[in-house]
Formats: structure tokens, sequence, C-alpha cells
């Protein structure tokens, strides 16, 4: 068969192999002649073969050196001859292979026709790659827990031990697209959403919503949520709250509604309601329907909305039975709201444009311990007005426009900090911060701030702050005429 080459099919396998993986398909050479500068041919005629089965050159698996011969590569699909190139050993033996089936290879081992060793170590490493590019599956475009689920396609069961076949497990709810969902916490914050997502699993504890464009709060947006206990809707374009969307929360606990353009309190909140910050909106009224039946509210903010007093119906708080912290900060409120909860332990009422405290105001709170007054335009404080908060622990009333202390302080047995820095207060008795009798105070001063006063501070007399537990909390300045 001198000038011709016959390529046979042969099965082999390299020491052990697999069981469950079948041998590779070995093309061996018979009969070469050397020819030398043709390599590129053969590997685009070999590569054909890829998608029929993988196949293992012999001349991959031996050592070198190789020599290259010319051969015609017969194609078993049409018995024609294809004008090709391959390898064949020159220092191996047939007893390193060991034949299932087929017909034993003949090797040529001619010295002359070898190629420079460079050459052959070149023309190996291509093979190498050949084969490796031929295993390759196709790219498929993953997930991040696909590789869990693979299996055979549309079976729709995994193998268990022994044969058997088990269902595939519930991959469980589905997470609204774009959204995070972990826990039962769905985060849908900073999407530019226009409107709340579908398909949001039943069985959430919090849903946020924040930074978004949502305008619009649907009758069925929040349906059938009946586990959501923490709602976040802060800084969105929210207009308008339909009365029945919150009527599937019975478990809502927490709902953030602050930085939106809402008119008006929402109409018909979940009676299980503890906290309710509302401030950055645009609401101007207070009915007294609006907090109906919502006695577990613990927390409740409204700052920064443009009320007026008379926007506040009087007994607008009084179903808040166990509210403990309210603000109304920065709005346009005279006066300090009537009708507010006894349970109260901090009102803070900064930033408005409050002119005075009458003795009526504060009635009723006896377990307030924190009133905050600051930034307001309050110029006098009626006697026995402080009286009504026996408790107070922290007053804070700096920047206004007071001429005196306010009365009543010396009464006060739990009282702490004091703070009437930037006010109009020209003169400090002996008398106004400390009872007669030492013994009656329960508590020292931690913190007075008289700065920013035009009180001449030199003249105040030492005596006059012995109820304070360290001269340090005094902070007394220069004041300077605006």
């Amino acid at each position: 068969m001198e000038g011709r080459s016959v390529w046979t099919k042969t099965k082999a396998v390299f020491g052990e192999q697999n069981e469950a993986s079948p041998p590779p398909i070995v093309w061996v050479l018979r009969g070469c002649s050397a020819v030398g500068p043709h390599l590129p041919s053969f590997l685009q005629s070999v590569s054909g073969l890829c998608p029929v089965s993988p196949f293992l050159l012999l001349c991959a698996a031996v050592s070198p050196p190789l020599c290259c011969e010319r051969t015609h590569l017969l194609d078993f699909g049409s018995q024609s001859p294809i004008t090709s190139w391959a390898f064949s050993a020159t220092s191996v033996s047939s007893s390193q292979l060991r034949w299932i089936s087929g017909v034993k290879p003949h090797f040529s081992s001619s010295s002359e026709n070898r190629l420079p060793f460079s050459s052959t170590m070149r023309s190996a490493c291509l093979f190498l790659l050949l084969v490796t590019a031929c295993w390759a599956l196709p790219f498929r475009q993953s997930g991040f827990l696909d590789f869990m689920m693979e299996d055979d396609p549309g079976s729709g069961v995994f193998e268990v031990p022994g044969g058997r076949e088990a269902p595939v497990p519930n991959p469980g709810p589905k997470c609204p697209f774009r959204c995070q969902c972990q826990h039962r916490v769905i985060q849908c914050s900073d999407l530019g959403l226009t409107q709340v997502p579908e398909d949001i699993p039943e069985d959430i504890s919090l849903l946020d919503l924040q930074n978004n464009k949502i305008t619009e709060i649907k009758e069925n947006d929040l349906k059938g949520l009946k586990g959501l206990q923490t709602l976040i809707l802060v800084n969105n374009k929210i207009t308008t709250i339909h009365p029945k969307a919150f009527s599937s929360l019975g478990k809502l606990q927490r709902l953030y509604l602050s930085k939106n353009l809402l008119k008006d309190v929402p109409a018909n909140m979940p009676k299980s309601l503890q906290e309710l910050r509302i401030h950055e909106n645009e609401i101007t009224k207070i009915k007294k329907a609006s907090f109906q039946g919502m006695s577990n509210v613990i927390v409740m903010e409204l700052g920064s909305n443009p009320l007026k007093s008379a926007g506040v119906e009087a007994s607008a708080f009084v179903d808040l039975k166990r509210v403990s912290y309210i603000r109304i900060a920065d709005t346009n409120i005279t006066e300090i709201p009537k009708g507010l909860p006894s349970s109260l332990s901090e009102l803070h009422l900064d930033g408005n444009k409050i002119t005075k405290v009458t003795s009526n105001s504060l009635k009723g709170l006896k377990s307030l311990a924190k009133l905050g007054l600051s930034y307001n335009e309050i110029s006098s404080v009626e006697n026995g007005s402080l009286a009504n908060v026996p408790h107070l622990r922290e007053l804070h009333m700096d920047n206004n426009a007071l001429t005196s202390v306010p009365p009543g302080l010396p009464d006060h047995k739990y009282i702490q900090v004091v703070y009437l820095h930037s006010n109009k207060i020209a003169a400090v008795g002996t008398e106004d911060f400390c009872p007669p009798n030492f013994n009656t105070k329960k508590a020292m001063y931690s913190g007075i701030s008289l700065f920013s006063n035009p009180v001449p501070y030199w003249e105040v007399q030492p005596i006059t702050f012995r109820c304070v537990f360290d001269r340090t909390a005094i902070q007394l300045g220069n004041y300077r005429k605006k």
C-alpha cells in the first residue's frame, strides 16, 4: 500500500477506564509516506469528525519524537478518500495499548522522515488543543442557582440512591422582577418603579419600596399580604392611597410614608400599627377620624407638613392610648395641640411658630419626660404650666424669645437638662433653678445652657447652681447683639 494510506477505526483503553464512560475512538494510520508541511489541511479535515463522536489520536498519547506523514483519510459516510495528514508514533509498542476490538494498528518507525523536535512538539500541542475544542460543550447562559437544578431536559425528576426517582424540590415563592428576596424580606428600593410590583409572595414580613417613583397605592396592590409587618414607602411620589389598600394588612406594625405628596392622613390604617412616620408630605389637616381605633400606636412622626393649628382638630389624638413619642416639628402651628394623650413621654414641637406656653397646653401630660420647644417664637411661659408635667427630665427651649427663666423649675424633682441658650434672658436669680431646700430635689442637674443671652454672666451668683452635679455642666457665654 505504498503511496496510499488507510485509517483504521479502533477502540482502545489507556490503562484503567471508568466503566460509566465509553472508551475513546482511536484513528490509527497504516502505511504512511512522509510529506511534511501540510498540517493545517489535516486539522481542518479531522475537525469534521468532532460532531460524530469524541476521538483520540494515537500520536497525542505517546512520547515524542513523532513523524508527520501524508495519508488519505477515508470518509466513512461516503467511503471517498480525503487528502489529510496524521501523526504516527516512532517509539511506542503495541503492548502499550489494550485493544478492545478492531484491527491492531501498524506504526511507522522510519527515522529518515522525522521532523525536528521543536516542530514535533508544536504539532502535538495543536492536536491537544483540537481534542479539547471538540469535546467542549456549546455555551449556555446560566443563572446563579441553575447548577443546582441540572437534570435531563424535560425529565422533571432526579435520581436518588437505589434507582428510585423523586420529584424536583419546590423552588419556593417567586421574587418580583429586579427585587431582592431573602428570609421573608423583599427589597425593591431604588429601581425607578412607578407602581407596586406584582407577584409579591404572601408570606413576607417586610416590603421595602423606598426611593422609587410610585404615585398611587391601589386597592389590590397589597392584597393578601396578611403577614406583612413593615411597609416602607419613603421617598416616592404618592398622592393617593385607596381607602381599602391596607385592609389585608392585619399584622402591620410599622408604616413609613415620609417624603411623599400626600395631602391627607391615609384612611383605614391597620389597628395593629405601632409606628407611623408620615413626615415631609403636604398634609394640612389632622382629623379626629385620622387615628380612630389605633390604640397600639407607640411612635408617631408628623413633622415637616404645612399644618396649621386650625387644621388640627380637637381630640384628634384621643384614641392613641399607648403612644409615647409624638413629633410635630417644622410646621406652621402656633400653639401646642390640645388633647394630647396622657401616655406621652416625649413631645417634640421644634421649629414651629408657637408664641407662648399656657397652663392648659400641657395639662394631663403627667408621664412627659422630654419636651422639645426649640426654634419657636415663645416669649412667655405661664405660671403653673410646668407643674402639669411633674416627671419632666429635659426641657429644650433654646432659640426662642424668652426674657426670663421659665417659672416652676425649682419645684421639679427630676429635671436634669434645661436648654435656654439663644434667647433674650437678661437676668438669672438664685431661685430660678434650685429649690430653697436642697433635700427636696431627687436628681441633680447635668446640663444648663444659658449662652447667647444678654445676661451678664459675671453677675450670676455661684449659689444659683447649687443643685448642679458638676460645674462643667453649666454653659455661659458672651452675648452678641444681632
